[in-house]
């Protein structure tokens, strides 16, 4: 003898209420992460803002790090290809600053929108 089930709801998720990333913002987005997602860069990215003007040479960034200044240069690349920071050549130097607005884009891809 068959034991009756209690109905089930057909319906398994619910509806989506908020508007999603697009495909285009979740690769920016991805890219962006995969950029800050480096202790030595997140490291940098500190340095920079607690400069004043939120502005810092190369030659201020190294010691802190412990790293060789090309590697620092390279990972400064990295944050500058990104769009999280700007780099403004100056003489023999190289001048990175914080691109706030960029911070800010990330952190409200990962907020919930509405």
């Amino acid at each position: 003898m068959a034991i009756p089930l209690p109905l089930l709801d057909t319906q398994c998720c619910t509806p989506v209420v908020h508007d999603v990333i697009s495909t285009d913002e979740a690769e920016a987005l991805a890219g962006t992460l995969k950029a800050l997602a480096d202790p030595t860069r997140l490291r940098l990215i500190s340095l920079v803002a607690a400069h004043d003007g939120a502005e810092a040479c190369v030659c201020d960034l190294t010691e802190p790090v412990g790293l060789s200044q090309p590697t620092v240069s390279h990972h400064l690349k990295i944050l500058v290809d990104a769009g999280i920071l700007t780099r403004e050549q100056r003489g023999r130097w190289a001048y990175y600053q914080l691109v706030g607005s960029q911070l800010d884009a990330v952190a409200q891809l990962l907020t919930t929108r509405q």
